[in-house]
């Protein structure tokens, strides 16, 4: 039903613009002169039909599961859910919805084959019932904006107020957005350090967090030290920049300085297309032709290699991330006005030169920039770490020993049905609010960065 909904709304939505364009067309050419043109018209009358039934399919969509899903389970026979913890009536709730859906394993009990029926004809009366309404908010609207329509409505100010609304709305969904996943990440933490000591996090020296979390369960005692995980992070990071920071500075400044037109249109989509490339693709060609090739070349030399080696993570992803660099660079580089080029020129120096110690400086905000965003991507990743550099926690600098990084052992963490009550899960959040903590001195320190030479060139 939701899919017809959102049809129905873009077929009012275009009609709207359609019926008030024309109205608009007709009264111009009866010689009235408007204050708007017809394209405002319409677009006033399109926006106000799709902004609020956009809104209104949002609210339903989002408060009908959760409607039905209660009263399904408030229905079912007394004493069902008697002594069940909230686990297992989250279980048994996501049973009913998969019976529902057609999707039957075994022989379900017959109360909740009459709950699945019984959800499923809940849903088919609230999909009608919000095509309905929608329908009335999509006439209602019709209806108002075609009364609006005559030569002195300011139809260009209606159509910018509602765009600024729009445009206000999304920027307060972004930043609360932000505070809200900050504030997820202090209280999630806080529990976890209720549990853990916050020095044991922060100096501990190993990373194992496997604890027993059924009382018949065998398992180690737990240890939550995050700086082998904060390492295996560094390393590969710093692996990565190694590779892709010199070659992608370089390749900005030869296409950008030095490259014929000719082979600049060629070589630049192709070393962009490198962007595309799905990381798991990046995972695989670590896997099977990094990883032996470094253990097969360390065997010639009597250089032992471990398997999953963050030498094999960090080049591979280097090579992911020298698009980034070279994009960022080349574009800081075009940006640079013509003349200090022609100024350094004219002076004697060489073109070389003039890079190295005009157009370079100049163009160190939008090249800061590049680096930063494949510092961020480098830190992030968790495809081709998983596949090359593996899960094991070794507080280690050796480029070729094993490693893992934060983002893959939050993955880790967060994998399978444990609740969010033990150290093991609750680990995942504070390793999210340390690499938070990290980026963020990043930024400030890539901004400071950015603000002095700006400063000295503007």
């Amino acid at each position: 039903m939701a899919g017809w909904a959102f049809l129905l709304l873009a077929a009012a939505t275009v009609f709207a613009y359609a019926l008030n364009r024309r109205a608009a067309d007709a009264l111009r050419e009866d010689g009235r002169r408007l204050h708007s043109l017809p394209g405002f018209h319409g677009g006033y009358a399109a926006l106000l039909v799709l902004v609020p039934g956009f809104l209104f399919l949002c609210l339903w969509l989002v408060f009908q599961s959760a409607f039905i899903n209660r009263s399904v389970m408030a229905g079912l026979p007394p004493g069902t859910l008697d002594g069940l913890d909230s686990g297992a009536v989250q279980l048994l709730q996501s049973e009913i919805i998969s019976i529902s859906r057609g999707q039957v394993f075994g022989t379900p009990e017959p109360w909740k084959l009459e709950a699945a029926t019984r959800m499923s004809e809940m849903r088919s009366t609230a999909g009608w019932v919000m095509i309905a309404l929608l329908a009335l908010i999509a006439l209602g609207a019709i209806l108002y904006a075609r009364s609006r329509v005559s030569a002195a409505f300011r139809a260009r100010q209606g159509f910018e107020r509602i765009v600024h609304g729009i445009m206000v709305a999304c920027s307060v969904v972004a930043i609360l957005t932000t505070f809200g996943i900050v504030a997820s990440l202090l209280f999630e933490s806080l529990q976890f350090f209720r549990m853990v000591p916050v020095n044991e996090f922060l100096f501990g020296l190993n990373w194992e967090p496997q604890i027993p979390i059924r009382a018949d369960q065998v398992a180690g005692t737990g240890a939550f030290g995050w700086v082998p995980v904060f390492v295996g992070t560094l390393v590969i990071t710093v692996i990565a920049l190694f590779v892709s920071v010199p070659i992608g500075l370089f390749s900005a400044i030869y296409l950008n300085e030095f490259a014929s037109d000719r082979f600049r249109a060629f070589a630049k989509p192709v070393l962009e297309i490198l962007a595309g490339v799905p990381t798991v693709v990046y995972g695989f060609f670590a896997v099977l032709v990094v990883a032996p090739a470094l253990r097969n070349a360390g065997a010639e030399v009597g250089l032992p290699i471990s398997p999953n080696t963050a030498l094999a993570a960090g080049s591979v992803m280097a090579i992911m991330l020298i698009p980034f660099i070279s994009s960022f660079s080349d574009d800081a580089l075009g940006a640079v006005p013509q003349s200090l080029r022609d100024g350094s020129l004219a002076l004697g120096a060489t073109r070389s030169e003039t890079v190295l110690k005009v157009l370079f400086p100049a163009a160190i905000p939008g090249i800061v920039g590049g680096i930063l965003l494949a510092v961020s991507r480098a830190i992030g990743e968790t495809m081709i770490v998983v596949m090359a550099a593996g899960l094991i926690a070794t507080l280690t600098i050796n480029p070729l020993d094993s490693v893992t990084t934060v983002t893959v052992q939050i993955v880790t963490l967060l994998i399978g049905d444990t609740s969010f009550d033990n150290p093991k899960t609750l680990a995942a959040f504070a390793l999210g609010l340390m690499l938070f903590l990290v980026t963020l001195g990043i930024n400030v320190l890539a901004l400071r960065i950015v603000r002095k030479y700006r400063e000295l060139y503007d």
